[in-house]
């Protein structure tokens, strides 16, 4: 077992690669059980399940009532925030979001709104009015609830960032999560108090990807896998830091005790981990896991930041004034 305690706050357990379904077909079984024993093996403590439709919502929370480490999001995605519209009457929608939201605050399992925010690589799904729209509309969502907000940021930091701007009197903080940007990106983002910066695979793709990443103070950053997406590839920049390895096999060959390959998952946030502390020159990792956990306490497990933060206290890692 890892002696790391890791929070990887962005998996997509609705999604059909996790139920054996590639390009609409069956090559193995569903394995979520699975997927989750190597996630706790390698020192994942927590695991929050994207929702990024009213219904993929339904279905993280369902999700993540099946063991206590689980927990969710409540939102939608700005490539589905046509969803309103179609839906017949978009204020109705808004309102099954809100009701979602409230039932699985009560069973302690939704930590934030989201995933939502602005795409303007994907504006074939939707166009950029409509994402803005009910971008905005779903601050309304979390100033209801009074929880943070769980971003997508593509190609959009100008909009992305006014909206925010008119809007951050009514959230919690939040953080940008799968952040591909670039320095200019980043350091608007970073101009938000209560904002901060996820980083998965993708982010970690170029030299440059991985030149903005060392600009990203350690105390503002979060670590995620967006599996099945968004793995570290050996073609990556960021693959010299990796250490932690897994023997994957072919989705056709499927094993139960081994990854997909080509297949994220939860296991693979060490790998994040271990090219974060390498590219920003730090040799202790699990020192950095310490302050990646404390910031995601900070912003989506608020009633554990007394016992993260003595931890740290304890250990040196953060001072009494931080």
């Amino acid at each position: 077992m890892s002696s790391l305690r890791i929070i990887d706050i962005a998996v997509n357990l609705t999604d059909g690669m996790f139920k054996g379904i590639y390009n609409g077909r069956q090559c193995h079984v569903a394995d979520i059980p699975a997927v989750l024993s190597r996630a706790w093996t390698a020192g994942v403590d927590r695991i929050i399940v994207t929702g990024g439709s009213l219904d993929e919502s339904k279905e993280a929370l369902a999700i993540a009532e099946t063991d206590g480490r689980l927990f969710c999001t409540v939102g939608v995605h700005p490539t589905r925030c046509k969803e309103f519209e179609e839906s017949g009457d978009s204020e109705r929608h808004f309102q099954a979001l809100l009701s979602l939201a409230k039932e699985g605050i009560e069973k302690g399992k939704v930590v934030a709104v989201g995933e939502c925010g602005l795409d303007y690589d994907r504006l074939h799904f939707c166009p950029a009015e409509t994402q803005k729209k009910y971008f905005e509309k779903q601050f309304e969502l979390a100033e209801a609830v009074k929880l943070p907000m769980f971003l997508h940021m593509r190609a959009a930091g100008e909009d992305f960032c006014e909206i925010v701007t008119r809007n951050k009197d009514r959230f919690t903080g939040g953080v940008a999560h799968s952040f591909t940007g670039s320095a200019e990106d980043r350091d608007r983002l970073l101009a938000f108090d209560s904002m901060f910066i996820g980083i998965n695979g993708c982010s970690l793709k170029t030299s440059e990807n991985l030149e903005v990443l060392r600009g990203i103070p350690t105390e503002r950053m979060m670590i995620e896998t967006d599996s099945p997406y968004c793995e570290i590839r050996n073609t990556h920049a960021g693959m010299k830091f990796v250490k932690s390895v897994w023997s994957a096999k072919k989705k056709e060959k499927y094993e139960s005790d081994s990854p997909v390959k080509g297949r994220n998952e939860p296991c693979y946030v060490k790998q994040v981990l271990e090219v974060v502390a390498g590219c920003k020159g730090i040799n202790d990792v699990e020192y950095l896991s310490k302050i990646l956990y404390h910031n995601t306490c900070r912003v989506f497990f608020p009633q554990d930041l007394d016992t993260a933060g003595d931890s740290l206290l304890e250990s040196g890692v953060i001072s009494e004034n931080n």
